[in-house]
């Protein structure tokens, strides 16, 4: 499987978004200058997000997005399903019933078992991102990231915004 690039623009914006103060917003245009990705793609994301109620937004000079919640109770998950969708990653398509050694009519007492495998690691992957707080990011970022670093971040942010 894999996931989109917005996916990982949307969490790194999201994590940028939790080390702001709770009144300023970011532009697109400042979060795509910062990752250095597309701003018409990042923008997309974002108003994914904003659908989600993940992130909210206001027009103006001084718009932009900010955390719609707080990031106690924002997943991963809820970051992946607003970009990607909430569908499996897998879809049974039931070639199992193209065997030509098959009976006509032959009936299926259970789902495929391909399908049982695939749909059981969708499921366990979906409990691992719904298992990731965005505050729990922050607590990894402050141990992986220079203090001075960190600060340098947020002043180029918000000078920008």
């Amino acid at each position: 499987m894999l996931l989109r690039n917005q996916v990982e623009w949307a969490l790194h914006c999201c994590a940028v978004m939790v080390g702001m103060p709770a009144e300023r917003f970011l532009a697109t245009k400042v979060l795509a200058e910062f990752h250095e990705v597309p701003k018409e793609y990042l923008s997309k994301a974002l108003q994914s997000l904003s659908q989600a109620g993940i992130i909210e937004g206001t027009l103006g000079p001084n718009g932009g997005y900010r955390l719609a919640k707080a990031p106690s109770e924002i997943t991963f998950l809820d970051v992946v399903e607003a970009v990607e969708g909430r569908t499996s990653s897998f879809a049974c398509t039931e070639i199992r019933r193209n065997n030509p050694c098959r009976p006509t009519r032959m009936r299926d007492p259970k789902p495929c078992a391909v399908a049982r495998v695939m749909w059981e690691a969708d499921a366990a992957w979906r409990k691992t991102l719904r298992g990731v707080r965005l505050s729990d990011l922050a607590k990894t970022l402050e141990s992986d990231i220079p203090a001075e670093l960190a600060a340098k971040n947020t002043e180029w942010l918000l000078a920008r915004s």
